[in-house]
């Protein structure tokens, strides 16, 4: 397992995105150097937690828990055949682009080593959104990655260090709950009556997927 490349986007003004000022920083290029990663703060006033990397949208995206967003290369190819077209490295707003792990089918909890010094935790899924949509310029995009749920993995820092492309990617801890990154898509987009089943990961899970199981829960009790 390993980290193919590292990638970090800069802000770029476009009309397909509600952000305030209308940037977006999903244009992500591979980095030629080392790259810092670290925790960036809570969300809503941290970003990126690579240096380098913008953040435009601190509404939705950035912060603690969704410092880093990683893909498979695997999941990339399967996308090249499908859209008929080459997919780069960082093409869907990926910090790490990676080989040999399966990031989506990755437990809550789950945490990675890269390189000498960093640490990771899988925090949670991707949701497709109005820009990641107009940034891959396919038709029907959010329904269709929503229908592959293969969706990556946000991750939080557990400890920082700086990161290179070709560095070894290493799985330190592996939950014994079987909460993966696929079934909190599921549970948070088309099967909302998985949402009670995230709860076996319960502190590891991003902080707004907890509160959206827990509230289902009260609302299932009540019903009964």
């Amino acid at each position: 397992m390993k980290l193919l490349t590292v990638n970090v986007g800069r802000p770029k003004t476009v009309d397909y995105t509600d952000a305030p000022g209308g940037a977006t920083g999903i244009d992500k290029q591979p980095a030629d150097g080392p790259v810092r990663v670290a925790d960036p703060g809570p969300k809503g006033t941290g970003g990126s937690g690579l240096a380098g990397d913008a953040v435009c949208d601190l509404r939705h995206h950035g912060g603690s828990d969704q410092a880093v967003y990683a893909f498979a290369r695997e999941e990339l190819d399967v996308w090249e055949r499908e859209l008929g077209r080459p997919l780069a490295n960082g093409t869907f707003g990926e910090n790490l682009t990676t080989s040999g792990l399966d990031v989506s089918g990755a437990r809550i909890g789950e945490r990675w080593r890269i390189g000498p010094d960093l640490v990771l935790e899988v925090t949670s899924s991707r949701i497709p959104c109005r820009t990641f949509a107009g940034h891959v310029d396919e038709k029907r995009w959010v329904k269709r990655f929503t229908q592959a749920a293969a969706p990556g993995a946000y991750l939080r820092v557990i400890e920082p260090g700086e990161i290179r492309s070709g560095d070894p990617v290493e799985i330190v801890h592996r939950p014994d709950h079987d909460v993966t990154v696929e079934l909190d898509f599921l549970a948070s987009t088309t099967r909302r009556e998985l949402l009670p089943k995230l709860l076996a990961a319960r502190d590891a899970l991003h902080p707004e997927t907890l509160r959206a199981a827990l509230k289902h829960v009260e609302k299932e009790a009540a019903d009964d």
